[in-house]
């Protein structure tokens, strides 16, 4: 283990409560081997650290919750294969690090867009979830794209709303949600999605186009 992984892991450790701890549980994140660190202190690691790929691989394969979240602040977005991407999502197995590496380090790949069409077709929930959590990431921090690609992606919406399970059907909705505050006119357009899905006859996407509607009409 290098120096600097060892340092890096003191640190976690020095900021990890039993009180942060419990409250994975109360947020819903089953997470395997985790310290109990806040978001703020890793995120505070995070900047007295930079980017560091080298580091950032090492912090992942210590298998330590918090080590992963913190990868994705300290990754270098350029760097990152998308056989890098696909190995970490295979491995995601709750929200907290799914939405965190997509939010912060994947939407920012030049491989992001790719990988939204390619996860959506998976049958595994959180690679599923991944696919719309990273284009919701991007409906908020790419501000090249233009609206055409994220019409595009409204089939991968319409065709995984029937999906039931939770945090399949929250991060549909999160997509839909993220794109339609963009800009007016995707915000009409996944507006007249929602209102579909919300009259469909099966429950999850009645459920996922109902949570948009809501959202989208304030």
């Amino acid at each position: 283990m290098s120096e600097r992984l060892e340092e890096t892991l003191a640190a976690l450790k020095e900021k990890a409560t039993p009180g942060w701890l419990a409250k994975l549980d109360r947020f819903g994140i089953t997470a395997k081997n985790a310290l109990g660190v806040s978001m703020a202190h890793i995120q505070a690691i995070a900047k007295t650290l930079g980017r560091d790929h080298s580091l950032a691989l090492a912090l992942w394969k210590t298998d330590v919750y918090e080590a992963r979240l913190l990868a994705a602040y300290v990754d270098e977005p350029a760097r990152v294969t998308p056989a890098q991407m696909d190995r970490w999502t295979r491995s995601f197995d709750n929200w907290g690090i799914c939405d965190t590496v997509c939010f912060v380090l994947f939407d920012r790949t030049p491989h992001a867009w790719s990988k939204v069409a390619e996860w959506a077709e998976s049958d595994e929930e959180f690679v599923k979830r991944a696919a719309f959590a990273l284009l919701a990431s991007l409906a908020g921090h790419d501000k090249k794209a233009v609206d055409q690609q994220f019409l595009d992606a409204f089939p991968l919406i319409e065709c995984a709303a029937p999906d039931g399970r939770n945090f399949v059907k929250k991060g549909v909705s999160w997509a839909l949600r993220r794109i339609g505050h963009r800009n007016p006119a995707l915000r009409k357009a996944a507006m007249k999605l929602a209102q579909r899905l919300a009259a469909s006859k099966d429950p999850a996407a009645r459920w996922t186009g109902r949570d948009a509607l809501r959202d989208l009409s304030r």
